[in-house]
Formats: structure tokens, sequence, C-alpha cells
């Protein structure tokens, strides 16, 4: 994760090192208030300036400061739990860490545990399934990598937990762990849906999660314009009945790791862009379209097809035309009640 850490006390500064120093897996930068900035920190003036500048390009916010100070720094620029950042308070004696934004879908709550646990500070976390070691609909749908379609029926959900009442379960995957709170004699008003079929409602309330499980493999003619590609994507997609949101990767060659249409295309969308070398993509297993004009310019006899298979089953084989290829592949489901994100 891009993690911001903002102090405006010398202490606060000390602290935020500590925990920037246990976190190595994290992007993190130290931001401190320029009477306190020293080596490895950035500097600033204004926090409400800070604030506003770095809010919608860090995955966390964590403050060194008062609460109060953090939500009126933040309050302006919430939008929702689906885009806005993990926000953490510490004060800057280091005694508590407190959750404060986006405590499931943003990772909050998991990154106040690992702060807490760095600095020795008391974790203080206040959604309510977690208070009561409950189940979490979006806690859940994240770990899995499940979109969730509808918020409103995820808040049905968490208030029949809270209620103590059961919940029912619809799946076309396997899983395991599952939990208490779930009733599988079909006597529920609520429960979830994990399928592909956003059209599957068995319950009155029914939250449907989507499994984020489709890789695209592609490739395409060098500087084709962006809405041009983004247009051939989404057209073959619907086609084959996918939805954008089950996308998890786009997989291509190296070589076109800066091509500004895919690179466009996987921000626009927020798929992460992953590249292999031609030597990779030929190691590929499987039967693939093989072109000898491909082989001879980039190396790899099949682009979008190979790099697809490397994340998973082929389900949609080699499309072509208008100067993009295009495949798609499956990757295997396991529904893990007990899996836990970060």
């Amino acid at each position: 994760m891009k993690i911001a850490f903002i102090s405006i006390t010398r202490n606060g500064v000390i602290i935020s090192h500590r925990i920037k120093d246990g976190m190595q897996k994290h992007d993190c930068t130290v931001y401190s208030i320029d009477k306190f900035a020293g080596e490895g920190c950035v500097s600033f003036v204004s926090l409400s300036e800070l604030t506003a500048s770095i809010f919608k390009i860090f995955d966390a916010l964590v403050f060194l400061t008062a609460c109060g100070i953090a939500v009126r720094m933040i309050s302006p620029f919430i939008t929702s739990k689906l885009n806005d950042p993990a926000v953490i308070v510490v004060d800057e004696q280091g005694k508590f860490a407190i959750s404060l934004l986006s405590g499931h879908i943003g990772g909050a709550n998991f990154l106040t545990n690992e702060i807490a646990a760095i600095i020795g500070a008391i974790p203080v976390i206040t959604t309510a399934t977690d208070a009561g070691s409950r189940f979490s609909p979006d806690l859940f749908a994240k770990a899995n990598s499940l979109h969730i379609v509808e918020f409103e029926a995820a808040k049905a959900i968490a208030a029949a937990v809270v209620d103590g009442k059961k919940i029912g379960l619809s799946t076309d995957y396997k899983y395991i762990n599952l939990p208490p709170e779930f009733d599988l004699n079909g006597n529920c008003e609520e429960g979830i849906s994990v399928s592909a079929d956003i059209n599957c409602s068995p319950f009155k309330t029914t939250l449907h999660l989507i499994p984020q499980n489709i890789i695209l493999g592609v490739g395409c003619k060098r500087n084709i314009l962006p809405d041009v590609f983004e247009r051939i994507i989404l057209d073959r997609l619907n086609k084959n009945n996918i939805q954008i949101c089950r996308v998890t990767a786009v997989h291509t060659i190296d070589i076109k790791k800066d091509e500004p249409a895919i690179k466009q295309f996987c921000l626009k969308y927020n798929i992460p862009l992953c590249t292999f070398s031609a030597e990779q993509l030929m190691k590929a297993n499987g039967r693939f379209d093989s072109s000898e004009f491909v082989l001879k310019t980039v190396g790899a006899d099949n682009v979008c097809e190979r790099s697809a298979s490397l994340g998973g089953r082929i389900i949609i084989p080699k499309i072509s035309g208008n100067g993009v290829t295009f495949a798609a592949a499956e990757k295997e489901i396991l529904i893990d009640f007990g899996r836990k994100s970060e």
C-alpha cells in the first residue's frame, strides 16, 4: 500500500519513522510541518492544503494528530467507502491507533492493528462487526476478490448480523470455513449470492458478490487511439457476457508496457497491468493460435492467449481485428470465509 504519515509535532515525526521502519512491505512517505521536518521527511506549511493534494493519491493516510484535526482535514473530500483511502489516527504519544475511515474496503482496520503492533499502541476499531467479531460482508468480499454490487444490501446484511439474525448463502463456487452467522436451510430473508450471474436473487434482500477472476490477454498495434482500444475491449467483453468488474488483471508482452492505450485503459478501470517477456510467453503451456509474423516482430507467436493463460484457464480464445488482439482466462475460485485481507 502507498501510505502517508502526517505529523505536526516533533514526537509525531519520531513515531511516524518508527512505524515506517516496521512497515517495509508498504511504500511509506513521512510528511512533517516545516518546523519539524528533517531527514526523510517531506515538509509542508498548510495541513489543509497538504490533505487536499494527497487525499486521492495515497491508499492510506495516517494522521499523528488529535482525531478532531484529522476529521476536519478529510471531511471536504470524503465521497464513498469504495473510493476513499483508509484513514488512521495515532495520538502523538503513540498510545492509541484509531481506525477512522474506510475500515474494511480501504483496509484501515487491518493497518490499525499493524501499526498498533509496531509501536505497542492500543488499536481502536469501532465497526460493529469487528467489535463483535462477526461476519462482515465487505471485509469478506475484499479478502476473496469479490465485487460488491449493492452497498445498500451490504449494509442490510451487516445490520442483520449485528442484530443476531441468520443470513443465507447461494454460491456457484466451493467454499470453506463457513461462519455460524449463516443458515443454509433457505429460510433467510437476507443473504449473499456469490456468482457471476447478477440475476441470481434467492433472498428477499440479496447482496450480489461478483468474482473478480478474469484475466485479459491483449495485444495491439502501436499508438492505437485509447478510446478505440477501450471500445473494442468493452465490446468483446459485452459479447461474451463478462462485466468489466470481473477483470482482475490485464496481461501483455513487456514491450507493450508503455503503450498509451493499454495503460490508460488499466488506469481508468483500476486494473493491474502485468507484462511478460517473449521468453516467458513462449514457455506458457497450452495450444495457441500461432502467427509467424508476430513471432518475427515481438519474439512470441501469440501474445493475447499466451499472456492470458499465465493467469488461468483460457475461456475466450484469440479474437483479432481493428488492430487489437484479445483473449480471456478464468482463475479458479475457492471461497474462504476465514481469509483475511490487507
